[in-house]
């Protein structure tokens, strides 16, 4: 595999990049390198948003632009893509001049990254000819934090940038670049790693036969998709990545289909294509989807990388256990399928093997009949980490339980179902009184920890408390929407 430069468009120019080390963040490049000082750093960790920039990629030949956390995305993983900054933008955008008019600044240090979120919401509506409500705005802004100014004339601003239509920027000339681009070969980069001394490799194969062969040659190797988990290990606890094979160049990895009666989902599809495919099949997974991080993580995490990272508080796994999704993973040639129950063996280990690579999601399309919720708590509504979360299925022939799947993150040291709660709903009406069974019975399911999030009482509360509100959105008499069990509908 020849060894070759990081080429990317920035400015709209082609850049090449060599000799800095494997893990140089987006944002740090922009600051030390090319002196693009508008792009913050505030948390180093993809919370703030105060990095935000835009990545440009050719998707079936159309450039698409998406918000991403610069700081946490390594440098290597912009080959082939363009960069769009605040700089880029330049003081006469409708969103930084919307900004200003509406007073939406009082510091000022995390007004570039709500510039960019603005600009790329303005962006995406005009493309699409709708106009967002006030709720999309500050959807749309979720991944970027205000602590001086307040949101209201923040969200000021982003009505009043709609009456001034976007400008022109250069996509027809970035777009050009980017199919120049796509005659490259693919990507091995090597560099010096200065705090070892050793020369770090960061590999991106263009296929599935070849990525599978490169994680099988080099099992060691850290696999990298979307790095909002990697790209922390780096920022935060300074850890040392010798090898990177990085699966976000190959595009049937992000393939997106259904096969018969399944969703197939590949691995690395982003979370938000990912969610938006589950949301069409179950629309009552919205709020989680919106909840799911912020749209700059959505944007490169993947739904596969989220799986495989196995975290007891992931947002993914409880909502696909409930689903009864399954995992197909592949060693060189060979691929193999698991449900994805069962996969977690204990805290941050599951059933991937050295060598192994998860390729796809497959999640069966809803039964007739099946009712499907996902509730999350946090600290904090948007852009957190959950202290609970749970996926919950249920199907109903008459008013008997037929089927029941319940899973809860943040009750264990992996996600897991509730095997016991629903041993006392299946078979049984969906009553009240068999609710209380199941209640009771997830004290037997889950014995939970307490730590920052929340206390172990609190936790088993919750999870009673969020299997109750389960049974009044799904009961067969009367059965609540959801607007009369969340607060969120009344604000």
């Amino acid at each position: 595999m020849t060894e070759r430069p990081i080429r990317f468009v920035h400015r709209g120019a082609l850049v090449e990049v060599a000799g800095l080390p494997v893990t140089t963040s987006v944002l740090n490049w922009l600051r030390e390198q090319q002196r693009c000082t508008g792009t913050k750093e505030g948390c180093n960790e993809g919370d703030c948003g105060a990095c935000t920039v835009m990545v440009g990629e050719l998707v079936q030949d159309n450039l698409r632009w998406r918000t991403v956390n610069a700081c946490i995305q390594f440098l290597p993983t912009l080959d082939g893509k363009a960069l769009r900054t605040v700089e880029d933008l330049g003081p006469a955008h409708p969103a930084a001049q919307a900004m200003v008019a509406c007073h939406g600044s009082q510091c000022g240090f995390c007004t570039p990254g709500f510039v960019v979120s603005l600009a790329a919401c303005q962006q995406q509506h005009q493309a699409s000819g709708t106009v967002p409500t006030r709720g999309d705005i500050a959807d749309a802004l979720s991944g970027n934090l205000c602590r001086c100014t307040g949101y209201r004339p923040i969200l000021d601003a982003g009505e009043a940038m709609f009456k001034t239509a976007a400008p022109a920027l250069d996509d027809a000339a970035t777009a050009v670049l980017l199919r120049t681009l796509q005659a490259d070969p693919s990507l091995h980069y090597r560099a010096l790693q200065p705090a070892t001394g050793a020369v770090e490799s960061f590999t991106a194969p263009r296929t599935l036969d070849t990525l599978a062969e490169a994680v099988a040659a080099q099992p060691q190797a850290t696999i990298l998709a979307g790095s909002t988990d990697i790209g922390l290990w780096v920022n935060k606890q300074l850890r040392v990545l010798p090898a990177l094979t990085y699966v976000g160049a190959v595009p049937a990895l992000k393939q997106i289909d259904v096969q018969g009666d399944v969703l197939q989902i590949g691995a690395a599809a982003s979370l938000e294509d990912a969610w938006a495919a589950l949301v069409a099949h179950w629309p009552t997974l919205r709020e989680m989807a919106l909840r799911f991080a912020s749209p700059p993580v959505r944007h490169t995490g993947t739904l596969g990388g989220n799986l495989a990272n196995g975290s007891p508080i992931g947002d993914s796994p409880p909502v696909l256990l409930a689903l009864d999704a399954r995992l197909v993973l592949r060693h060189g040639s060979a691929e193999r399928t698991l449900p994805l129950d069962g996969f977690y063996l204990d805290y941050m280990k599951n059933q991937r093997q050295p060598g192994e690579l998860l390729v796809r999601i497959d999640v069966p399309l809803p039964a007739p009949g099946t009712q499907v919720r996902a509730y999350k708590l946090s600290k904090r509504r948007d852009c957190d980490i959950s202290g609970l979360a749970c996926g919950l299925a249920i199907t109903l022939q008459g008013d008997t339980v037929q089927a029941v799947r319940i899973a809860f993150g943040g009750l264990a040291g992996t996600v897991k179902r509730a095997r016991h709660a629903e041993a006392a709903l299946l078979g049984k009406p969906w009553t009240e009184a068999t609710l209380q069974a199941a209640q009771a019975a997830l004290a037997q399911d889950y014995q939970p920890l307490t730590d920052l999030r929340g206390s172990a009482g609190y936790r088993m509360r919750s999870a009673r408390a969020l299997l109750q509100r389960f049974w009044l959105e799904t009961r067969p008499q009367d059965p609540l929407p959801a607007s009369a069990t969340q607060v969120w509908s009344a604000a």
